[in-house]
């Protein structure tokens, strides 16, 4: 039978709990020292801090050594992006180019492949002649051949935002080392957490071990003295060539039921990349602080499978008929029906906030608003499609579908 639910009832919408219902850490001593000085550097300024904690008992992070550098005129680094050229991570390479830069920081972004193949034509690589107009340089290349592409250019910060396994990480890794590269970052992904019954995920909690990132993450960290690996999942924002809110989107606009499999209360987490961008800025601003720890990449709030739904017919002015289903009961596998996990897959970023000091600085609701006025913009929404899997669940739960 299926469930309908109405747009009519809230969205939810879930926040970290507040840390003061944790019990207060047992060690805490924190000392701060700020310099200043007019030598060759106009006003150049260093101010560091640096402070001690101990999780309670109650949290799954182990202790936590934090150390803060705030970045002066001085401090600006030459960083080299590695960025993938598919899958939603590309974004991601993109908008941190452009926050470094804004930053003052120098950044080439070096592209896997061709140039002149077709998937540069597609969003974010059709835009990178924002990073250009902005002082960045592009590269195009096979990240095996890292040093051959880049030639003699010198960095102080590399962050592979490609591999997905060791062996393809290892290359840029053991050039970095050898370039004498000071920091290495890389893009993991929270889906190596398993499966737990306590909710959201945190940093500490188990992963699976014969996960590709998982090894990159161990390599890296024998190799480097400073190093930080950040684990991001589902994300929006322009610019984005993965469907996310345009799977809803593409249905609430044409009037036509959205299949959400199970109960549709399953937690989950998405986040605007400009949050996930800003974090990795502090990492680099701040490599003291961020060297060898594992950081969730994700903002920090969650939200319902209905409540995507929810929040993106309230971002297109709609209503949306939600239609809950059993994929065993329909014969359908939702991993290919459904955008995302059908169940609880939810991280929070608490080693960021801890360690980095990082806030989000956007918010669901209005991110959706913007990402449907993109959506009209471009013209999806009077693009024909087809929705045979949709059709398939529906049938047989005799809900009808307008034409």
């Amino acid at each position: 039978m299926a469930t309908l639910a109405s747009s009519s009832s809230s969205s939810l919408l879930f926040s970290s709990p507040p840390s003061n219902k944790l019990p207060p850490p047992s060690i805490s001593p924190s000392s701060r020292l700020s310099l200043s000085t007019s030598s060759h550097v106009p006003s150049s300024s260093l101010s560091i801090s640096h402070s001690f904690v101990v999780s309670p008992p109650s949290s799954r992070r182990s202790s936590v050594f934090s150390f803060s550098v705030k970045a002066s005129a001085a401090e600006k680094k030459k960083v080299l992006i590695v960025n993938t050229n598919s899958g939603g991570h590309a974004v991601i390479g993109f908008y941190f180019a452009k926050e470094l830069l804004g930053s003052g920081h120098q950044v080439t972004i070096f592209t896997v492949g061709d140039e002149g193949s077709d998937k540069m034509k597609k969003p974010p690589f059709n835009r990178f002649s924002e990073i250009v107009s902005a002082g960045g340089k592009t590269v195009w290349g096979d990240p095996a051949e890292v040093g051959k592409v880049v030639g003699e250019a010198a960095f102080d910060v590399v962050l592979d935002n490609n591999g997905k396994s060791l062996d393809t990480v290892r290359p840029v890794a053991d050039w970095a080392k050898s370039s004498g590269v000071k920091q290495f970052l890389f893009i993991s992904s929270a889906g190596i957490y398993k499966a737990t019954d306590e909710p959201p995920h945190v940093e500490g909690d188990v992963v699976k071990a014969d996960a590709g990132h998982v090894a990159v993450e161990n390599y890296i960290a024998d190799k480097f003295g400073n190093w930080a690996s950040f684990r991001p999942q589902y994300m929006i924002g322009s610019g984005n060539n993965k469907d996310c809110e345009e799977w809803f989107f593409d249905r609430i606009v044409r009037n036509r039921p959205v299949p959400i499999p199970g109960s549709g209360m399953q937690l989950t987490n998405i986040s605007h990349v400009k949050d996930l961008s800003s974090m990795l800025t502090l990492a680099v601003e701040n490599p003291k602080a961020a060297s060898s720890n594992i950081f969730n990449c994700v903002s920090d709030r969650a939200v319902t499978l209905d409540g995507m739904a929810k929040l993106c017919a309230q971002a297109a002015g709609l209503t949306v008929e939600i239609v809950h289903y059993d994929p065993k009961a329909v014969g359908i596998d939702a991993k290919k029906a459904f955008p995302f996990r059908n169940m609880h897959f939810y991280a929070e970023p608490r080693a960021a906030k801890d360690i980095l000091g990082w806030h989000s600085t956007t918010h669901l609701p209005e991110d959706l608003k913007e990402r449907f006025e993109e959506y009209v913009k471009i013209g999806r929404d009077k693009k024909p499609m087809q929705f045979d899997l949709d059709d398939k669940i529906l049938e047989p739960l005799k809900v009808p579908v307008s034409v």
